[in-house]
């Protein structure tokens, strides 16, 4: 099943019959020859198969960097692709120079993915530091340096330049200048309004966000179905209602996080979001495709339970409103039916003083599948609970909401008695199972300690961990 699509890769203008679902990265390198972009993990880990993705946001361009080999080709329609091979010139560019002169490269085989995040980095900010060029490649991984070679060519990259506050063709047109991108970036905006952006219902054999998931789990699969992608226009939007925040299926993690509409609702969701997944990741995944995962411990769908969170589920012209905590109903099953789609999240906004805080306990601190997590959003007057909401994953078959917990720390003082005891009423609410995450017992004994924390995090002027633990 093959599918024409126009869109710009590097400095050229392409239009193929394509097979939509097959990855980027294979086309890439099988079809255009283009090597810099390297096969390795392929499942979004390891960041050597990096590229830029360009398009057009109103009239301003915007790049994201993302991983090529679980990036649908039917998604680039009407966008700009650039691979290292794109901004390489007869010269060392910007980025490639610090590099270079701090030994940075041994193998080179991460080396292409390291250049497109740091110009990813450069491309989207006006203002540079080393911790934050530092976060921009937390998704590339490199098994030769030890990486102290590369955090000294970041840290004189980012030293050296200095912070601009221009906007779209200005912008572009400072970063030529300082050797960062080529020359026809700054073509690529009109070029790309020419082009038809849509991406196409190629078909109704599977629905397609980010892809993230899908194309780690069963990409051969895929790559015989007929797509339906979910349009990034139609359903990208967050609306900041009287009552409510409304969140399009197909926003990404990162634009989610990164959006000061979302941290109305859940303050902490910055410095979350570092917890959950890579920013090359965070830049694919949408919110509906990994609520649609189920996983039982599945970060996101632990934080929008949390805040009680309602579903619009689309099909045709059909719409139906569902909670998020009658959505997941077995492991790996829900409420949805076939071709139906998440068209919105739901996120009622709260009155009062409320506070909200999400824990995770994984082998790795960052980028790493939780053991167990937990989330929970309180509403206090004076030093009393007036509404409580907590949830965890790793303890069910599905992401749970803790109900008698919940019910339970309602009306109760804001003190070490009643954290204790709401602890317990989690362990004894949660049924987990022995994995290869740990023990049922290890399990509960993680979400004892998460309440705990929860409380410690929020009112550690009331709530000391010696006083708990």
């Amino acid at each position: 099943m093959k599918r024409e699509i126009t869109f710009l890769l590097n400095n050229e203008k392409v239009t193929a019959e394509v097979n939509p679902t097959e990855s980027l990265l294979d086309y890439l390198r099988n079809e255009k020859h283009l090597t810099g972009v390297k096969s390795v993990c392929r499942e979004g880990d390891c960041g050597a198969c990096s590229v830029l993705i360009g398009e057009l946001k109103g009239n301003e361009l915007k790049y994201k960097n993302v991983t090529s080999c679980i990036y649908p080709l039917g998604k680039v329609a009407g966008k700009h692709v650039v691979t290292i091979e794109g901004l390489n010139k007869s010269q060392l560019n910007f980025v490639q120079y610090h590099f270079a002169e701090e030994n940075a490269a041994q193998c080179g085989f991460c080396t292409p993915g390291y250049i497109i995040s740091l110009t990813a980095y450069l491309l989207n900010n006006s203002g540079y530091s080393f911790a934050e060029a530092e976060k921009a490649i937390a998704g590339n991984v490199c098994r030769c340096t030890g990486y102290g070679s590369i955090k000294r060519a970041v840290q004189n990259m980012t030293s050296e330049f200095t912070a601009s506050s221009e906007n779209g063709s200005e912008r572009l047109k400072v970063l030529i200048e300082k050797n960062v991108i080529p020359e026809y970036f700054i073509e690529v905006p009109e070029l790309l309004k020419n082009i038809e952006s849509s991406q196409s219902q190629f078909g109704n054999g599977i629905i397609i966000g980010g892809g993230t998931d899908l194309y780690v789990q069963k990409p051969d699969e895929i790559a015989k179905l007929a797509p339906l992608f979910v349009d990034d226009k139609n359903y990208n939007f967050i609306l900041d209602n009287e009552n409510e925040v409304v969140v399009g299926g197909g926003v990404t993690f990162e634009e989610f996080s990164e959006s000061e509409i979302i941290r109305k609702v859940i303050p902490s969701i910055e410095k979350d979001s570092e917890l959950i997944a890579s920013l090359l990741i965070r830049n694919m995944a949408t919110i509906a495709g990994n609520l649609v995962n189920a996983s039982p411990i599945g970060d996101l769908s632990i934080i929008l339970l949390a805040v009680d969170a309602k579903l619009k589920l689309l099909l045709n012209e059909s719409s139906r409103i569902i909670p998020l905590r009658e959505f997941f109903i077995d492991y790996k099953k829900t409420a949805k039916q076939p071709l139906e789609i998440i068209s919105e999240i739901i996120i009622p906004k709260r009155k009062g003083d409320f506070k909200f805080n999400f824990e995770k306990v994984s082998k790795r601190t960052h980028l790493d599948i939780a053991s167990v997590n937990s989330a929970i959003e309180l509403v206090v007057s004076g030093d009393e609970i007036s509404h409580a909401s907590v949830s965890c994953g790793g303890v069910a078959p599905v992401p749970k909401f803790l109900s008698s917990t919940s019910e339970y720390l309602c009306g109760k003082p804001i003190s070490v008695n009643s954290v204790i005891e709401a602890s317990k009423i989690a362990m004894n609410e949660v049924s987990p199972i022995d994995d290869i995450r740990g023990s049922a017992k290890y399990k509960k004994l993680l979400l004892s300690r998460l309440i705990k924390a929860h409380f410690v995090e929020l009112f550690p002027e009331k709530i000391k961990a010696g006083e708990i633990l």
